[in-house]
């Protein structure tokens, strides 16, 4: 039993197989699946896939490359959403200081927004941070983002990080990255990570982990994730299937 819980099946690049995809996650034993939504397109189209698949959740939130394209209102409708059941996060939101697209006050402004938003509807968050990890640790302290806490999306940072987020009631979560040759970080962290602590990913179409690194990504990859990690923590992989599946559903409030 392995929980994806972080893919992007709303992606153009699913547009042609879908079917076939998920077909494909559920002969790996993929049993649930969280799909992210980022802006108003990638958010309509998670919402219509939870109600087509019976595995798929959705989260609903505004990436911080586009920080700059929400419009009045956007915040009040994701609210409004939040209120479906199948809808278990808040994200992905955060700071993203590699693309210059957004502003990095629009994007400070819109990730608070968005915190303020979770603990109201209290749902959980998924954090993006992408060369920004000091001033997103800081906002999620001065916004006391632990009275939800949430996960790291696609974790790469140090383990000292990682314990200033697990001390927020933050769950740690790896995808593919953490399988490759040259992710010695990656590695070392998610081997000090606490098992109760952990989640495991896709990010897909992203971030292919290996041995298909380079080609599209898809949910029935989660399993060499979860290989690696079991492998990093010397236990089995039936075993982080489970821990990790149970962290979820934890988190995300699944009973099922």
């Amino acid at each position: 039993m392995l929980f994806d819980t972080h893919a992007h099946l709303n992606a153009i690049q699913y547009e042609e197989d879908i079917v076939e995809v998920i077909q494909r996650a559920q002969a790996e034993n993929v049993t649930h699946i969280v799909v992210v939504g980022f802006d108003k397109d990638t958010i309509k189209k998670a919402m219509e896939l939870t109600d087509q698949y019976d595995m798929i959740y959705a989260a609903v939130g505004w990436h911080p490359v586009d920080a700059i394209d929400m419009k009045e209102g956007d915040l009040e409708w994701i609210k409004e959403l939040a209120l479906h059941p199948k809808v278990v996060a808040i994200g992905e939101m955060g700071l993203d200081y590699y693309w210059d697209k957004s502003p990095k006050e629009i994007q400070k402004d819109v990730f608070r927004r968005q915190i303020r938003l979770a603990k109201e509807v209290q749902l959980p968050i998924i954090i993006h941070n992408r060369d920004a990890t000091e001033d997103v640790v800081n906002i999620l302290k001065e916004e006391n983002a632990s009275e939800v806490g949430g996960i790291m999306h696609c974790f790469t940072g140090s383990l000292e990080v990682a314990k200033q987020c697990m001390d927020m009631n933050f769950y740690i979560s790896f995808g593919g990255p953490v399988t490759f040759k040259n992710a010695k970080k990656p590695k070392e962290v998610a081997t000090e990570i606490p098992l109760e602590r952990l989640l495991i990913e896709t990010d897909c179409p992203y971030l292919t982990p290996h041995p298909f690194r380079g080609k599209r990504n898809e949910p029935s990859y989660v399993k060499y994730v979860a290989e690696q990690i079991a492998e990093l923590k010397g236990i089995s992989v039936d075993e982080i299937a489970k821990i990790t599946s149970d962290n979820a559903k934890k988190l995300f409030g699944i009973t099922r």
